[in-house]
């Protein structure tokens, strides 16, 4: 029989899979710790024939259902007036791209400072330690030399043999042991853990929605013992990770975000794309792969847009 999702069993569970001084009490990285120089090159090996497949979705300027909040890109200089006349002959374009990142429509990637439990995060900092000018401890800094690792993509949909999930629906941990048995792997320590839901087929298919007020599939909360037990390094989804609307618990709506990034230190990727990669990995029968995300290098920063690569 399945636990009962409660405030309590959210509690326990935070305590049983926090990392905080597991890595030493000035640890920031969290469970970046996994990804070792020897596992990073032993996922370059896994390179075979070279094709290299984005996960990121395009710069969301476009407003909409899931963009409220659109990114900005204006042209600085454009082609009607490209010569500088500071240096006569040349010629050129400039702009300009802003972009309040967190939301559902940018794919990012979440610093280990973003979320907090009891006005803590991980490891023990309080949260003061976010200042006005950023963030003092946690902050994207930490992935500063990027990330890059065995990724493994656990295809839901392709378990269920459907095209997507629907507005809501939560996966369960026997979903993920099913989807590595069924995709001849095991999620392992140090991995990059991607699991798909088919947001983007069925926004393909449907038409774009409201996440926050009608849904959004992912994961449920009952996964997060799978994701300590085997140690994973970052978790990402083609949706938040999190099912929304939230999960009705008194202080914990988003559970998977508030265990893995407060309690773990496992960083999340947010709104990625995952239809290019689910083909490549259907074509070749194959669900791991080299993949490597770069933030930027924003001091203080709470995460980063991304455009993380898989290469087959």
């Amino acid at each position: 029989m399945a636990e009962s999702l409660t405030r309590e069993w959210c509690e326990q569970t935070f305590e049983q899979v926090k990392n905080w001084g597991r890595f030493g009490a000035d640890d920031e990285r969290g469970a970046l710790n996994f990804i070792s120089e020897k596992k990073r090159a032993a996922a370059a090996a896994l390179i075979r024939d070279g094709a290299a497949v984005s996960c990121a979705l395009d710069f969301p300027v476009t407003p909409g259902p899931e963009n409220p909040h659109p990114a900005q890109h204006m042209m600085v200089v454009a082609g009607d007036a490209c010569c500088d006349p500071r240096a006569p002959g040349l010629e050129m374009t400039m702009d300009f791209i802003g972009i309040s990142f967190h939301g559902m429509a940018s794919s990012h990637i979440d610093a280990l400072c973003h979320v907090l439990v009891n006005r803590t995060m991980y490891n023990g900092y309080p949260s003061e330690e976010v200042l006005s000018t950023g963030a003092q401890r946690n902050s994207i800094m930490a992935a500063r030399d990027g990330i890059s690792g065995r990724g493994v993509l656990l295809d839901i949909p392709r378990l269920r043999g459907a095209q997507w999930l629907e507005l809501g629906e939560a996966i369960q941990r026997e979903e993920l042991e099913a989807a590595e048995k069924e995709q001849g792997l095991r999620v392992e320590e140090g991995d990059i853990l991607l699991i798909a839901t088919g947001r983007h087929t069925r926004r393909d298919q449907l038409g774009p929605w409201q996440p926050a007020s009608e849904g959004l599939a992912g994961l449920d909360p009952r996964c997060i013992p799978f994701f300590h037990e085997r140690s994973i390094a970052v978790l990402g989804s083609d949706g938040i990770s999190d099912p929304l609307p939230g999960s009705g618990i008194e202080n914990w709506s988003v559970p998977v975000h508030q265990c893995c990034l407060a309690g773990m230190g496992v960083h999340l990727l947010d709104n990625l794309d995952f239809r290019g990669l689910a083909e490549g990995c259907a074509e070749r029968n194959r669900w791991e792969f080299f993949f490597t995300v770069a933030p930027l290098r924003v001091a203080g920063g709470t995460g980063s847009p991304v455009n993380p690569i898989a290469v087959f």
